[in-house]
């Protein structure tokens, strides 16, 4: 077939159907051929001499006929050929068809999760293989951004801690105290945004790979790690394993706790299991969010100044981070105010 037509979705198309309505016209031909009359089924053996009927004088040649048959069970016969020969070709037809989307389909899946998944392969007409290399590069290139980027966060970070540094020790010189407690202030402040853009805009978790996790345990580790720091922190509720990232999600839990201690005095954990998803909300004892500013609260670099200040040290990437974090899980983030007071974030992680 390749060699008298192209190899492409088109040709491959074409050449199947053309192959169903030549296959199922011989088909019908050859049936007609067999039931019509003076065809091979048409002449039966004359019966014997003995099988004859002495009162019903027979002439010597006698040959029984049968009769010949209608026509309308002969188109009927056809039409049923014709329509499981198309059948069978729209069938495979719509699979080859489907397979390079699905196999399309996938490997973004894939890359969505993890940038380093293995490239597709270049199989199939023409159209998916063309497809499938442009993929492969755009993969590629996508990668050695990401590689560049973390290169040039990389240097601008000692570029940065270099002055800093410099700074720290001239620090040490001044005679005014004052003064050179509010410069140290202010050199750890850029210390810790600079900490914190950086891990932001590193995306630590994109190369992560996606295993079974035991997300009772892991819940139970960040609250008992919250609680050795000597924050109030609860769990209930139980849950089954679920497939994810276990880095991401612990980033997501951490700064969600780390938020809720903060600025809310406590955070409570519910694990809320379900067949299609599982949830896991964290409440604080906090003053809560104004209503109009929940959409804009995710925001990188956004803060409330109402409950967050700078003596803090808080540089407004913790939600965005969690929010990020649970992205890559393919789960979502969301808040809202508790009716008796306090804030809820609440993360849905599908499960399937």
């Amino acid at each position: 077939m390749k060699r008298f037509m192209p190899d492409t979705v088109f040709g491959r198309l074409f050449g199947l159907v053309v192959l169903a309505v030549l296959a199922s016209h011989i088909l019908v031909f050859a049936v007609f051929m067999n039931l019509a009359p003076g065809g091979p089924s048409a002449e039966r053996p004359a019966p014997q001499a003995s099988a004859l009927r002495p009162d019903r004088p027979q002439p010597p040649d006698a040959r029984r006929r049968p009769p010949p048959p209608s026509p309308l069970n002969g188109m009927l016969i056809g039409l049923l050929i014709q329509f499981i020969a198309v059948t069978v070709a729209a069938w495979y037809g719509a699979r080859m068809l489907a397979r390079p989307i699905q196999q399309m389909a996938t490997a973004a899946e894939r890359l969505g999760d993890n940038l380093s998944s293995p490239p597709m392969k270049e199989q199939g007409p023409r159209e998916a293989r063309s497809a499938s290399r442009v993929f492969n590069r755009m993969q590629d290139n996508i990668r050695a951004q990401i590689e560049a980027r973390e290169r040039f966060l990389a240097a601008v970070s000692h570029d940065l801690r270099t002055p800093l540094t410099r700074m720290k020790l001239s620090i040490e010189s001044l005679t005014d105290a004052g003064v050179g407690e509010r410069l140290r202030s202010d050199i750890n402040e850029m210390t810790t945004m600079l900490d914190a853009t950086l891990s932001y805009l590193r995306g630590e978790a994109l190369d992560e790979a996606w295993q079974r996790i035991d997300i009772q345990a892991l819940v139970d580790t960040v609250a008992e790690d919250a609680r050795e720091n000597g924050y109030q922190v609860s769990v209930s509720g139980t849950a089954k394993p679920i497939e994810g990232l276990p880095h991401a999600l612990r980033r997501c839990l951490d700064n969600l706790v780390d938020n809720a201690v903060r600025y809310g005095e406590r955070a409570d954990l519910n694990l809320i299991d379900g067949p299609a998803s599982l949830v896991i909300e964290v409440r604080d004892a906090g003053p809560g969010i104004p209503e109009n500013r929940i959409s804009h609260v995710m925001e990188p670099f956004v803060r409330l100044e109402d409950s967050r200040n700078r003596n803090s040290g808080g540089v407004g990437l913790g939600l965005s981070i969690a929010r990020d974090a649970a992205h890559r899980n393919r789960g979502e983030l969301s808040l809202r105010n508790a009716p008796g007071g306090g804030l809820i974030a609440r993360v849905t992680l599908p499960r399937t």
